[in-house]
């Protein structure tokens, strides 16, 4: 299958489409996520439809596709639309596993759920994914486990210019013990989990956008600043998300959802208020380049 190029489509604040060739969407918020019915991404996808998505995407950074019934090739053959498919940290010395999909299971025997907390995903990778691909079959009963997703464009442009020239000198440490041994307890691959600096702001490569670029699930420290310095930056910054409810959308899963994310200008958090009950997907992830500075 040839993999379809990226779409240099870049939208301006205020000029986001609800009309595409092939499809419409419904926005989920002014600013962010949008959901699309009418697509069957079971079947193939034209180069019409392909190029609507992709723009879509640019538009909206997060696509909410509802009503899809997909098996494990079809979700991956989804995600190969964008790139390769990346093999997540956890899955390196795990030959029990299918390597490009992430299953995201949480039951009330669960000591976490995958997600909770906002980050980027993976950015402890030298090339992080370029986006996710979410498919959750099973939602809980009783309703939740809804997804937060937020428009790191904004938050960047939210910051002051003195704030904005200082951040782009700065590179950060994003460093994968953090989430997977220090929350998720698991046992680091022989060599240890990821490790890379990636700058605190970078340039979304299809649109040309800045991006604040750190997390708290991944950035441990800012290089360079003393160790105090580094802390109170990072929780300043970490702290626009739960502040700014402007910068979010909240994605509500039915069975057989799938939600595509631009991870280059998103971050997102699991919400687990859905105890004792269950809820399961898979994810496909896409990987990406290394994030540019300025």
């Amino acid at each position: 299958m040839a993999v379809a190029t990226l779409s240099k489509h870049v939208p301006l604040e205020g000029e986001r489409r609800t009309d595409y060739g092939t499809f419409s969407v419904t926005p989920i918020s002014p600013h962010i996520g949008a959901e699309i019915r009418g697509l069957d991404l079971s079947r193939p996808l034209s180069d019409a439809q392909l190029k609507d998505i992709r723009e879509a995407w640019s538009d909206w950074l997060v696509l909410v596709f509802r009503d899809q019934h997909l098996d494990r090739e079809a979700h991956k053959a989804f995600g190969r639309h964008f790139g390769r498919l990346h093999v997540h940290p956890m899955h390196h010395s795990r030959p029990d596993v299918d390597p490009e999909v992430l299953v995201v299971k949480t039951t009330a025997q669960s000591a976490y759920t995958a997600g909770e907390g906002w980050h980027t995903d993976v950015s402890c990778d030298a090339v992080p994914p370029l986006g996710s691909a979410l498919y959750i079959t099973q939602t809980p009963e009783c309703g939740g486990g809804d997804t937060l997703f937020a428009n790191m464009y904004m938050a960047f442009e939210m910051l002051s210019p003195p704030m904005k020239a200082f951040l782009e000198g700065l590179n950060a440490v994003h460093d994968g013990a953090l989430p997977y041994v220090g929350n998720y307890r698991s046992t680091p691959p022989e060599g240890g989990y990821p490790r890379h600096e990636h700058p605190v702001v970078t340039r979304h490569p299809v649109t040309g956008r800045k991006v604040l670029y750190v997390n708290s699930g991944f950035t441990t420290h800012i290089v360079g600043l003393q160790k105090w310095e580094s802390r109170a930056l990072l929780d300043m910054l970490f702290g626009l998300l739960p502040r700014e409810p402007k910068l979010h959308c909240r994605v509500r899963w039915e069975p057989n959802t799938l939600t595509l994310w631009d991870n280059r200008c998103t971050q997102h958090q699991a919400v687990w208020d859905y105890y004792p009950y269950s809820r399961y997907g898979e994810r496909v992830s896409v990987v990406g380049e290394e994030p540019p500075a300025r």
